[in-house]
């Protein structure tokens, strides 16, 4: 499982790091340290090229995905999950071949779709390391296919991860698809921007239906997670509820 990643130099979690460290940022200007860097670079020219620009260099950090890992990590033994959060949450441990050994794979970020060249839609991670030095954190969908992740299911707990275009002749080709062909039976996506709060709920009881004492399958789990979700009146209109989908082996 991988959530809560570091998105920016100026996140509270670099400042604690540095401290704890005892150690201080370079004197190097933030202009120039960019320059200098690979990473960032790249990402503002991926970002350029999935239609994202300077938004992709702007995001906020979603806490709540936070209390939504530690939700479903508790609902598991210690020595069966990996959970990976802030800094941990890159790009290296993503396509770590030690993935492919879990039933279940967990990702709870930002999402970008580029609907024009849908192999350049993905999932976001730590954009930046314990120093604040730049670093790649773009997972993109031609990069998923070269996988080996035999998961039984994974989940893409972020905004749009289900979308994609619609090519004739080879059908809807985006995350879901490129999951699909590193492995997975199933994937769990989203079909519009969800709001956190309301996912880091849905989520909580979707886990908790699929690895509680009732072990729903993931559809079953899914549909009890919405309906008992949808029953309360904070959460009724469907915007919160209805924007997660299964796809893949209905068992």
């Amino acid at each position: 499982m991988l959530a809560d990643p570091v998105f920016s130099e100026d996140d509270q979690r670099v400042t604690t790091s540095l401290t704890r460290n005892k150690t201080s940022p370079s004197n190097t200007t933030l202009a120039s340290r960019r320059a200098n860097t690979f990473s960032r670079s790249e990402i503002q020219r991926l970002a350029n090229e999935s239609g994202w620009g300077d938004e992709a260099l702007s995001m906020g950090r979603l806490p709540l995905t936070r209390r939504e890992a530690d939700a479903i990590a508790a609902l598991v033994p210690a020595a069966y999950r990996k959970q990976e959060l802030d800094f941990a949450a890159n790009l290296s441990n993503a396509t770590n071949s030690d993935l492919s050994q879990y039933r279940i794979v967990h990702f709870a970020t930002h999402g970008f779709l580029n609907s024009r060249h849908p192999e350049l839609s993905g999932i976001v991670l730590s954009l930046v390391d314990e120093k604040g030095q730049d670093r790649n954190g773009f997972l993109r969908a031609h990069e998923i296919y070269e996988l080996k992740l035999p998961a039984e299911l994974v989940v893409l707990s972020g905004c749009r991860t289900g979308l994609g275009k619609d090519i004739r002749g080879e059908g809807l080709i985006g995350l879901t698809r490129a999951f699909m062909h590193a492995g997975a039976a199933r994937v769990l996506v989203s079909l519009w921007d969800v709001n956190d709060e309301a996912t880091a709920e849905l989520m909580r009881r979707f886990y908790v239906n699929l690895l509680g004492p009732q072990k729903l399958s993931p559809a079953a789990s899914l549909r009890a997670a919405q309906v008992s979700t949808a029953a309360e009146k904070r959460w009724s209109a469907p915007y919160y509820w209805a924007g997660f989908i299964l796809q893949g082996e209905p068992r």
